[in-house]
């Protein structure tokens, strides 16, 4: 795994992201960027299949002993079954095989969720696997919370528009503005969060106050109430958010703003992946048959 995972300006309001003149392309880098194990614990991970960071010495070993065996050391391969790389021996008797076929990419996620025989790994497990310190935050959030249920609304980067040659706002996920409003939220999950629950919400909503007429029926909790615990913890909203999903396992029922797998409970019906299919959105409530 790479040793620093690098951070989107759309994912990080914490201030680490900053334009700096006169400096090298590694300390932008270094700005621009996180450590892998201040997201994850590495030996954790380690334990159901080894890892090896890209800046340890085992990774430079590696690489030494690949460049010394030349077409036998490191093949970046793609399209090649994993029977076939165990038993033709062109493959078997290398001594690395990288099968993203970019020597710039060394692993990259499976989102062909139908073809899970391409998965060995299920998508659990990188979030259980956070960092030793991002656990105990929310272990500590998870105990002053009890008993909760949780609730993920996805607004902010989801929520884009552009105008056709009409003049006519069209997008993407034409329900999701919609379907992510405190009263259509309301609606949607009475049948699974009674009143008077304790409800979590994780959310890039960055207008204040945006869930408060929730309140009418629950009592709400965000991250930000533990701010006390986790400003002097969290550097950037990938820790923040690594530590909500750990907050979302525990919860009695968990809420998801698209539907992913079968069993999942949603507030929109949208399709969660992105199409060029750009429509006008929805603000009213549609009558049903």
């Amino acid at each position: 795994m790479p040793s620093r995972m690098c951070l989107s300006t759309i994912h990080n309001t914490k201030g680490i992201l900053h334009a700096s003149n006169g400096t090298s392309t590694n300390e932008r880098w270094e700005e621009n960027s996180c450590a892998m194990d201040s997201l994850y614990d590495i030996q954790l991970i380690s334990q159901t299949v080894p890892v090896i960071l890209d800046n340890s010495d085992a990774w430079f070993q590696v690489l030494s002993e690949g460049k010394r065996l030349g077409k036998n050391g490191i093949m970046h391969v793609k399209g090649v079954s994993r029977a076939e790389l165990k038993e033709n021996r062109y493959y078997s008797n290398a001594l690395l095989i990288n099968r993203t076929a970019s020597p710039l990419a060394w692993f990259a996620e499976c989102k062909d969720r139908k073809n899970r025989r391409s998965v060995r790994l299920p998508y659990s497990l990188l979030p259980k696997k956070a960092s030793k310190r991002l656990r105990d935050a929310a272990d500590k959030i998870k105990e002053l919370l009890g008993d909760y249920d949780a609730i993920h609304v996805r607004r902010g980067d989801r929520l884009k528009t552009r105008t056709d040659k009409s003049g006519v706002k069209r997008s993407q996920f034409p329900h999701l503005d919609r379907d992510t409003q405190p009263q259509f939220i309301q609606k949607r999950i009475a049948k699974w969060v009674p009143p008077g629950r304790t409800l979590f919400i994780a959310s890039n909503e960055r207008k204040p106050g945006f869930f408060t007429p929730l309140s009418s029926r629950y009592k709400l909790a965000y991250s930000s109430n533990y701010s006390y615990m986790l400003d002097p913890l969290i550097e950037n909203n990938y820790q923040l958010f690594m530590v909500e999903r750990l907050i979302f396992q525990d919860a009695r029922t968990f809420i998801k703003t698209f539907k992913e797998d079968e069993g999942d409970l949603f507030l929109t019906d949208d399709p969660k992946k992105t199409s060029n299919n750009w429509q006008i959105p929805v603000y009213t409530e549609e009558k049903e048959n």
